[in-house]
């Protein structure tokens, strides 16, 4: 079954059961997805006689956020997978010394791949901030609100997977890596601050008007 097959209980059943996963990571992705489910909504909502000078632009745009919300599903079941990497690699035999170095090779490729794939996670949640900031000020004043919600789902996905990506760099010994993981993670929460901030600006504008 694919992870948002599931129903809303048996996730959130599942997610606050003592199993490891869905974890942190997992949950990053589902906010992700509700951020970039009410990004489409907006844009659904933003179209017919009133909207005809951007209809075409809206009905690209939901379609294109429907395709984002499917990669999301499938970030949370590759942080599921790459946790579960990591454990299998963690039970390895380590008597002989190349049984301690394969287990460390397999160790260090499975926190590699732990902290890429909330890093990855990050950058799409960015990449859909930023579509929304530029049709921001177009969208339908009635559901601008839920254009809120869109960017502080996303937003606090984008959170919460640099969590997650933290918490593996800690496993990585490769200081290169870890410092180029470091850096782009830090730029992207910095740029999603910004988008979020611009968005929430015409957001409130619009409301108060």
């Amino acid at each position: 079954m694919k992870v948002f097959d599931q129903k809303i209980s048996q996730f959130i059943e599942s997610a606050s059961s003592s199993a490891p996963t869905p974890g942190g990571g997992s949950i990053a992705a589902l906010c992700a997805a509700l951020g970039a489910s009410m990004g489409s909504m907006v844009a659904n909502l933003s179209t017919g006689p009133k909207f005809a000078h951007v209809q075409t632009r809206m009905h690209e745009m939901a379609a294109d956020l429907q395709k984002v919300i499917d990669g999301f599903e499938y970030f949370a079941q590759q942080d599921m997978d790459s946790f579960n990497r990591f454990m299998i690699a963690l039970r390895l035999p380590k008597e002989t010394a190349d049984e301690r170095r394969e287990r460390t090779t397999q160790l260090q490729n499975a926190a590699v791949q732990a902290a890429d794939v909330p890093l990855q996670l990050m950058k799409s949640c960015r990449d859909v901030m930023s579509i929304l900031e530029n049709a921001s000020d177009q969208f339908n004043k009635n559901v601008i609100s839920d254009l809120g919600v869109a960017v502080i789902s996303l937003d606090a996905a984008i959170q919460s997977a640099w969590l997650t990506v933290k918490i593996n760099l800690a496993t990585i010994k490769n200081e290169a890596v870890k410092q180029d993981y470091q850096e782009q993670g830090k730029k992207l929460l910095s740029d999603s601050q910004k988008l979020k901030q611009k968005v929430m600006d015409t957001v409130l504008a619009k409301i108060s008007q």
